[in-house]
């Protein structure tokens, strides 16, 4: 399975961007996947944004929470993270992941997932 991650882009501080993260090369079981939105700015570490755990609701990063959402389409196996109110600290390369062995206790954690898109970048200008 690959995982294409699309949608980035510049935009001034207060719009809004929605990223899509496609599987494509198979298919990933509802029930058990786990998708996480994460980013990485330059010289910071890879910060996590995100998940959603198997079958359940989208849970969010405190730096996050009420400025961006997660939802999904099961028929396409596709997650978006839309973002809105960016701020200039949102500047980031963007990445998805998915996995379908997490357990709870693990869904935080970048080196859980297995499958990762390649990054797109947002740029957000002040």
């Amino acid at each position: 399975v690959q995982l294409q991650a699309s949608g980035g882009g510049f935009v001034q501080a207060g719009g809004s961007l929605r990223l899509s993260c496609a599987a494509s090369g198979g298919t990933f079981s509802r029930h058990a996947v786990t998708w996480g939105w994460f980013r990485q700015a330059p010289g910071k570490e890879r910060e996590i944004l995100g998940v959603i755990f198997r079958g359940g609701g989208p849970r969010y990063a405190d730096s996050v929470k009420g400025r961006f959402t997660i939802s999904r389409d099961n028929t396409a196996n596709t997650v978006y993270l839309q973002m809105n109110s960016l701020k200039p600290e949102d500047t980031a390369v963007y990445y998805c992941a998915a996995d379908e062995h997490l357990i709870l206790s693990s869904i935080w954690s970048d080196g859980q997932y297995d499958y990762w898109g390649q990054g797109t970048q947002v740029t957000v200008s002040s």
